[in-house]
């Protein structure tokens, strides 16, 4: 029964993943046979420009998006676990975005993010004058201004936490609710309720999906930073390691010099996860989980 499984893995993974490693040391442009050039791929991504503001975005947008989805889904299932009325909409609204597809996702914001007609900036400009928001300043140009657009592709991938809400939810509607009424006797106030009970019970929930977005975090930019930034404003300021690697395997016919950056960007998951998995395993001995 393992079989197909198994099959899936070796084709779709281990395959994909021997032939990526094989690349990265040659040059490969599918056309010629793929001649070996030993680290001179790599090499060349330490001189390169486009791959260090890749590099740096990358890290960027995994520093502020992981947490940040995480803390609005932890905020979330806290605030929904109970039942009311109107939870189940609530509920299901955040986690619609998450069921939109990719593409259709980064459209919407395309228009959501547009400087002359979008929302976004016509709801900010409410109460100011002279085309300048409430607080005296201008709208942000999330198109055009490389830190806005760097902003912009982070605030939409907090809207995508709905697998993360689902999770988090869950966990938090099993935990024993005897535990929670010894706490109202002893009148326990609301913030050491959530930092010695609900915080420490959910943690090992919290650690994983943590791990979880980390590790896909480098390819959640791919679509929003293709289809509504371009990678732009020029020269680089929403170009991701997973966009870098697409448009020299898949535009400029360089394989093996994508293959190379892949492996990097491998490698600095595998680094960032083991980091985490430290940091995870001091608090869960912290409270003997």
């Amino acid at each position: 029964m393992l079989a197909p499984y198994l099959l899936g893995l070796l084709g779709l993974v281990l395959v994909p993943a021997v032939v990526t490693l094989v690349l990265a040391f040659a040059d490969y442009d599918l056309i010629q046979p793929p001649h070996w050039i030993g680290l001179a791929n790599f090499t060349e991504l330490v001189s390169d420009d486009a791959f260090r503001a890749a590099l740096s975005n990358s890290v960027v947008f995994a520093a502020v998006a992981v947490p940040g989805r995480l803390l609005i889904a932890l905020g979330l299932a806290l605030l929904l676990h109970r039942r009311a009325r109107a939870v189940g909409t609530a509920r299901t609204a955040a986690a619609l975005p998450t069921a939109v597809p990719e593409i259709a996702y980064g459209l919407l914001w395309l228009w959501l993010f547009n400087p002359l007609f979008g929302p976004i900036n016509q709801l900010m400009l409410i109460g100011g004058e002279n085309g300048l928001t409430v607080f005296g300043r201008t709208a942000p140009q999330w198109l055009t201004n490389p830190g806005d657009a760097q902003a912009a592709i982070i605030l939409m991938s907090l809207f995508t936490m709905g697998e993360t809400f689902i999770i988090v939810l869950a966990a938090r509607v099993a935990l024993p609710a005897d535990v929670y009424e010894l706490a109202a006797i002893e009148d326990a106030t609301g913030w050491d309720v959530f930092r010695r009970i609900t915080l420490p019970l959910l943690a090992p929930v919290l650690g994983l999906l943590l791990l979880r977005d980390t590790i896909a975090s480098f390819q959640l930019s791919f679509v929003p930073s293709l289809v509504v930034t371009e990678g732009g404003p020029p020269p680089y300021a929403t170009t991701y390691l997973s966009l870098f690697i697409y448009r020299n395997a898949f535009e400029y016919l360089r394989y093996g010099y994508a293959a190379a950056a892949t492996l990097v960007m491998l490698l600095l998951t595998v680094a960032a996860v083991i980091v985490q998995w430290r940091l995870i395993r001091r608090y869960w001995r912290q409270y003997q989980l």
